[in-house]
């Protein structure tokens, strides 16, 4: 299944920037959908990430499906830890939060730093 760019503004290239000096804030998190739901789960996450994406602070929002429909992984780039955290206690982010757990199993976040950048020959 091919790649969609969706949200406010379209990324100027198709790879969120990962430094090491002047790190933003990284929070990667892997959903596990209940079986069968992983394309509404991924739908409501898009919509979700489009209001994210409008918030003070917001780097890139990637999203990531599994291809044996197990997972989605999101991967989110802010600028400072307090500005992530207000906009994930948003009532308007919260507000499909009952019907999100309706959808998944586990979901699993964590805060993340870049301790090596090792790129391939080009």
């Amino acid at each position: 299944m091919a790649a969609r760019r969706t949200g406010a503004k379209q990324a100027r290239s198709s790879m969120a920037r990962i430094q090491i000096a002047n790190q933003p804030v990284t929070q990667i998190t892997v959903v596990e959908p209940e079986a069968g739901k992983q394309d509404e789960a991924l739908s409501l996450m898009t919509e979700r990430a489009r209001f994210m994406a409008r918030q003070p602070g917001c780097i890139s929002i990637s999203l990531h499906r599994s291809l044996d429909g197990r997972r989605i992984v999101n991967y989110i780039q802010w600028r400072d830890r307090e500005l992530l955290r207000s906009a994930h206690h948003s009532p308007e982010f919260r507000k499909e939060w009952k019907h999100f757990d309706d959808l998944t199993g586990d979901i699993d976040p964590h805060l993340y730093e870049v301790t090596n950048i090792i790129e391939g020959e080009r």
